[in-house]
């Protein structure tokens, strides 16, 4: 009776492990992450470097991060409009390449993608909302009230900016666009479900106020 016993009890013990294993398995989709996005974040196949001097109408120059001086031929990237930001020795690059690192098929000019990008806000027309990209891969919001952006970088020849909500905690959210367009004062990105298409903030005018303001002492202010 007691071997039944223990047996019915095992049986029980075994089920509700399978039933609570199988509930944490599929979970709440919200924000999970599966093998092939994750093998995608850690495989990072970009070539980062800066543009070298020796750097010509159809050639670049990368002097790595690994310290390799590279010479890659830009011409098929060129033809296919995957240069993206111009070339400019000095300046920062994210390069994708064949297998021997010989010919750049996508050129990203990391550097010129610094600075405050605005865009008109969808709720507010009569406001710019934006995203500001630092050296560094730090990333900051422009009069966003519910978006705070962390982060950005290029990775495996694509944007991806990581950003928290307000209402949201600490949770982090990864998005990865394709670059559509660099320019000097536009940049352009999407992916399936959205397109950004900002322009390069402008320093704010200093307002005339028809008079000058003289300057004051400490004294003045001492009764």
């Amino acid at each position: 009776m007691r071997k039944i016993v223990f047996y019915l009890f095992s049986a029980f013990v075994l089920a509700t492990l399978v039933a609570s294993c199988d509930f944490f398995r599929k979970g709440d989709p919200v924000g999970a992450i599966s093998e092939v996005d994750v093998d995608y974040l850690h495989r990072d196949s970009t070539l980062y470097g800066v543009c070298g001097r020796a750097t010509s109408m159809n050639s670049l120059q990368l002097i790595t991060d690994l310290g390799d001086t590279l010479m890659l031929s830009i011409a098929e990237a060129q033809d296919a409009g995957q240069v993206f930001g111009g070339i400019k020795a000095g300046e920062r690059m994210a390069v994708l390449a064949n297998a021997d690192s010989t010919i750049a098929l996508k050129v990203i000019n990391m550097s010129a993608m610094l600075g405050d990008w605005v865009t008109e806000d969808a709720v507010d027309g009569g406001n710019e909302v934006g995203i500001t990209l630092k050296d560094g891969g730090i990333a900051e919001s422009i009069n966003h009230t519910l978006i705070q952006y962390k982060s950005w970088r290029i990775i495996n020849g694509q944007l991806e900016i990581v950003n928290t909500r307000d209402d949201g905690g600490d949770f982090e959210e990864i998005y990865l666009y394709n670059i559509t367009f660099i320019g000097p004062d536009s940049l352009v990105f999407q992916n399936d479900e959205d397109k950004y298409e900002y322009t390069r903030q402008k320093p704010q005018e200093e307002v005339d106020l028809g008079f000058e303001l003289e300057e004051s002492n400490f004294e003045d202010f001492v009764f």
